[in-house]
């Protein structure tokens, strides 16, 4: 009787080069938050071809299930599908075709990954029946916004019945054919922050008579994360950064408005949990003597990504059984709104090696970054080997095993 695993990695390796071609296609056709239509279209052909049942979401995404139909067990595999506001500029015959639109944080691959998993677990959807079991494919739409895709669909209820929930997510420091893991949190939460100030404009000779916007909104971009620093536990690691910052058209006029748009993230849930009276305060205190108007939006957005010791032990598991190397990996300061499945379901995050051994260390969201394409069969063999190892343990058996 042949491995589970071995049946995954042969299904993989033999579907390589259809899967390459998908995830071109997906890279080269990028869509935004709420706006993966054709992308969504692309997965639902291949999955329906396939003989996999699915359902579409109420915006764009979409769901497929595999095996039982009334499971005592439920796996949920979990890949986000938009694109990021970034103009490419990595020269591959398959770059963006869309103008400020592409793969900036390797979503592609999160895509190809998940449908490779998807086709592999199919073949063993019998076996999967059997024993009371059942693989759930979230193809979720608009994770890089605030609020994100993963409400959706745990609105719609796709993680109602949910056993356990995994995913995985691209890291280009760490090199393909290798995992990170780590136990507890391994993201931070992050807010969006939005600051307008409004005011009397006048003539830069005179800036007596106007509330000199431009320089209130300096003091708010300098001292607001500066005071922050001041206000909370240091080891919570709340950090503010800018993204966006717009005020004026001339050089010798003082603007009537001008804003700030950038992010909060914090290593400590808890702490962030409070933090929203605690910035208004804040931007209060510090825009208070220029006399401006202020306009403070906190939008909160998603908790820390917290790993559970049995959904890593599934994937260091899972891991190994493929031929993949797990290694320790450091909490990060980046969001992720798949926390919002684990607080759901209890599962894991792992980080994708993507980077070509040797090779130049690339960033995540920035224009020029290429993942060396052997992280898709990785990235699809992880997958589906962490359904069966969850599987297993649920029901306390073996894995699905296949003649």
């Amino acid at each position: 009787m042949e491995s589970p695993y071995a049946a995954l990695r042969a299904s993989v390796a033999t579907r390589l080069p259809e899967l390459l071609a998908i995830r071109r296609d997906i890279h080269s056709h990028p869509e935004l938050s709420w706006q993966e239509h054709r992308t969504t279209a692309v997965i639902e052909q291949v999955l329906t071809e396939a003989g996999i049942s699915t359902r579409r979401l109420q915006t764009t995404g979409l769901v497929a299930d595999i095996g039982a139909g009334n499971p005592t067990v439920r796996v949920a595999l979990r890949a986000d599908i938009d694109a990021l506001p970034v103009r490419e500029r990595t020269g591959l015959d398959w770059a963006s075709g869309s103008p400020g639109t592409c793969h900036a944080c390797g979503h592609d691959v999160h895509i190809t990954a998940l449908i490779g998993a998807g086709l592999a677990l199919a073949e063993q959807a019998g076996s999967l029946a059997a024993a009371g079991a059942a693989v759930r494919l979230v193809f979720q739409p608009a994770e890089e916004s605030i609020p994100g895709g993963a409400e959706q669909v745990i609105d719609e209820g796709y993680l109602d019945g949910v056993t356990a929930a995994y995913a995985l997510h691209c890291d280009p420091s760490i090199d393909v054919g290798q995992v990170g893991l780590r136990e507890g949190a391994v993201t931070a939460a992050a807010d969006g922050i939005h600051i307008k100030l409004t005011g009397r404009g006048g003539h830069t000779s005179r800036p007596h008579l106007t509330e000199d916007l431009t320089y209130a909104l300096a003091k708010v971009i300098t001292e607001v994360p500066a005071v922050l620093s001041r206000k909370v536990d240091p080891r919570a690691a709340a950090l503010i950064v800018w993204g966006q910052v717009h005020a004026g058209a001339a050089g010798n006029v003082i603007p009537s408005s001008g804003e700030a748009q950038g992010t909060l993230r914090v290593l400590d849930a808890a702490v962030w949990a409070g933090l929203g009276p605690i910035l208004k305060e804040i931007v209060d205190d510090v825009t208070a003597p220029y006399g401006v108007g202020v306009e403070f939006v906190h939008t909160p957005g998603v908790p820390p990504v917290v790993n559970t010791a049995d959904g890593i032990a599934d994937l260091r598991a899972a891991a190994q059984q493929v031929g993949l190397t797990p290694v320790p990996t450091a909490q990060s300061m980046g969001g992720e709104d798949f926390a919002w499945f684990l607080h759901k379901a209890p599962g894991a995050m792992a980080r994708l090696g993507t980077r070509a051994p040797g090779g130049r260390t690339y960033d995540l969201h920035q224009g020029d970054l290429i993942v060396d394409e052997a992280a898709i069969p990785a990235g699809a063999t992880l997958l589906a080997a962490t359904a069966l190892e969850a599987i297993a343990r649920h029901t306390a058996g073996s894995p699905v095993a296949t003649s």
